[in-house]
């Protein structure tokens, strides 16, 4: 397991950018990994995915918006995030398999 530490989150206007980072206190090389979100009163839902060769799958939702990516040399994963709306507010969360999750952190907005 490794230690995964959100940052970027934020408020922004409806139609702006926000780009997500993930720390790992370990190597994640080999692993796949990806972001989830949790809006207020939904359950916890795949945004993105990456695998360990840098493959990558979206929710239908978030696809041509969103851009995941990943840097093992810093044991860092991304998520730009473009043309924001409303439903895209939620607390988002990093995973890396097999079970390891961040803390989370809350991207709002703003209409």
């Amino acid at each position: 397991q490794v230690h995964l530490v959100e940052s970027g989150g934020g408020l922004v206007q409806a139609g702006g950018s926000l780009r997500l980072s993930c720390a790992a206190s370990g190597r994640i090389s080999g692993k796949p990994m990806g972001w989830y979100r949790q809006a207020p009163g939904k359950q916890r839902e795949l945004v993105a995915v990456i695998s360990s060769g840098g493959a990558t799958n979206y929710a239908d939702s978030v696809k041509g918006r969103f851009t995941i990516s990943r840097d093992n040399a810093k044991n860092m994963m991304y998520l730009q995030m473009n043309s924001l709306n409303s439903e895209d507010t939620a607390v988002y969360y990093c995973w890396a398999a097999p079970g390891s999750w961040g803390q989370g952190t809350q991207v709002t907005v703003s209409s």
